[in-house]
């Protein structure tokens, strides 16, 4: 019994005392400007796509440099992921090789991707002609787009990946 009332006393004490009365007031509030350089999310029809323009042929020495080391040579992995090959193994009793040119439906998630997260350990150190460049590159090593192909924000959005219709939409409104 007396572990009760020690308990409702509690309760009604942190309940009542001022300090835990009150709101946390930790930072500031969040102006526009201080998300816009986070911003940068693309979609698959390529709004907010920033100006710019590259080739598999210039993209070839950005992808050396920066990609390189942790992709392997020509997109084939090791150390990490593979990002070319796999195109035809999404189906039914066959792993699947998931890569950039198997299995992603949007070549726009790719610029999206680069742009935001790599090279890793320096993310969003890109500019956007090396963006475009090495996005160019990697759909070239997948046979999806020619070596002198140019990447831009008009051309990116048209490109048509093998694993287009590969995906079903989410109903984000079920009824």
């Amino acid at each position: 019994m007396y572990m009760l009332r020690h308990i409702a006393f509690c309760a009604t004490a942190v309940v009542a005392t001022p300090a835990f009365a009150q709101t946390p007031q930790f930072g500031k509030p969040i102006e526009p400007a201080d998300i816009a350089p986070w911003d940068i999310s693309i979609g698959p029809d390529g709004a907010g796509l920033p100006p710019g323009r590259g080739t598999a042929a210039q993209g070839e020495s950005v992808y050396a440099a920066q990609c390189q080391g942790c992709h392997g040579e020509k997109g084939a992995g090791g150390p990490n992921d593979a990002l070319v090959g796999g195109i035809g193994s999404l189906v039914p009793d066959k792993t699947p090789v998931r890569t950039v040119g198997s299995y992603w439906p949007h070549a726009t998630t790719l610029f999206d991707y680069v742009r935001r997260a790599m090279p890793f350990q320096e993310s969003k150190s890109l500019i956007s002609d090396e963006v475009y460049a090495v996005s160019a590159y990697i759909l070239n090593l997948n046979g999806i787009i020619g070596t002198n192909d140019v990447l831009d924000a008009q051309s990116l959005p048209k490109v048509k990946m093998p694993n287009r219709d590969g995906f079903v939409p989410f109903p984000r409104n079920p009824k």
